[in-house]
């Protein structure tokens, strides 16, 4: 049954108890609307908040002071953000050992990455030297004098020994001298191109001297000119071929080259003019590039892509008029 007392009959006790009670009340009240707006994990702390209430109860009851707060066990309500981040700022063991493994593993790689970048700047500083030294030899070569091969001063044949008496005679006996008349002066025939000697492309800032060969020690010395193919100004296919990443990187930049861009090829002082008509990337294998040609033209060719040399780059150009 309720207490129907007023304040005033009430003994100090009982007004103790009362405001326990009271308090207990609002601090239930306060819990439960944190458990429904979850920001309390479970009920566990009413659980907590019934037992210190049974014990204030009892202590009340039994006229023995009340503790002081310090003695009450402090609750602190945590929302559950907060206790996985508590949780996760703890990683497992397991987790660690995860996070070192990756960690070198990372550095294994970049590692390697930089000793893979070491060594291909090696290698083409190797290659670039030994570019100069080819070129270099090739320039120190002194061209040997040519030795003929007979010591004669007149061609072998006449009909009188040259110890005879009164010499050698004209081969023409005679009496046969006089219908013998000099032959008619004959047209010297256009003397035939050279060999090349010197490519300039104006577009990409090409001028490098070209050697006879295409082989691994001839491209060491330039761009390298098919033996076989047409001379320039020749018809025909004219093939030359040279590297992009090694050996001074000649056509490092031929497939900047546009249609209608020119290039000249030089047989000594002679300059020949060519434009550009063509250009395709084609596969190694495929060889009909440097077929012969009934038209006077030239082919630029050189590996590709730039360091992966998976194909071939080829430019077309004919002769111009």
């Amino acid at each position: 049954m309720s207490d129907r007392r007023c304040v005033d009959e009430l003994s100090l006790e009982e007004l103790e108890h009362l405001v326990l009670i009271k308090r207990r009340q609002l601090r239930q009240q306060r819990l439960q609307r944190l458990v429904a707006h979850r920001r309390v994990k479970d009920k566990d702390l009413l659980l907590a908040d019934e037992v210190l209430a049974l014990s204030s109860d009892r202590m009340t009851s039994l006229a023995i002071p009340s503790p002081t707060p310090e003695a009450h066990p402090t609750v602190v309500v945590t929302p559950p953000g907060a206790q996985r981040a508590s949780s996760s700022s703890k990683p497992s063991k397991t987790r660690r050992v995860r996070d070192r493994l990756l960690l070198a593993l990372e550095l294994l790689i970049l590692g390697a990455l930089v000793s893979v970048f070491i060594s291909s700047y090696q290698t083409l500083h190797t290659l670039n030297q030994e570019v100069t030294m080819a070129r270099a030899a090739s320039q120190e070569v002194v061209a040997p004098t040519p030795t003929p091969l007979v010591n004669f001063d007149r061609l072998p044949g006449g009909h009188t020994p040259p110890n005879s008496a009164n010499g050698a005679v004209p081969d023409v006996p005679l009496h046969l001298q006089k219908w013998v008349q000099p032959a008619p002066a004959q047209p010297l025939p256009a003397p035939r191109a050279g060999r090349p000697t010197r490519i300039v492309i104006p577009a990409i800032g090409v001028d490098a001297p070209i050697v006879e060969g295409v082989s691994w020690e001839d491209l060491k010395k330039g761009a390298g000119h098919l033996p076989g193919s047409a001379n320039p100004g020749e018809r025909g296919n004219m093939y030359i071929a040279a590297h992009n990443d090694i050996f001074g990187e000649i056509f490092r930049h031929l497939d900047r080259l546009e249609l209608g861009d020119e290039f000249f090829v030089y047989s000594g002082d002679e300059a020949f003019r060519y434009v550009v008509t063509a250009k395709r990337v084609i596969d190694p294998s495929d060889v009909s590039v440097m077929y012969p040609s009934t038209q006077p033209i030239a082919t630029l060719q050189t590996c590709y892509p730039y360091l992966v040399d998976s194909h071939r780059l080829v430019v077309i150009g004919e002769l111009a008029r």
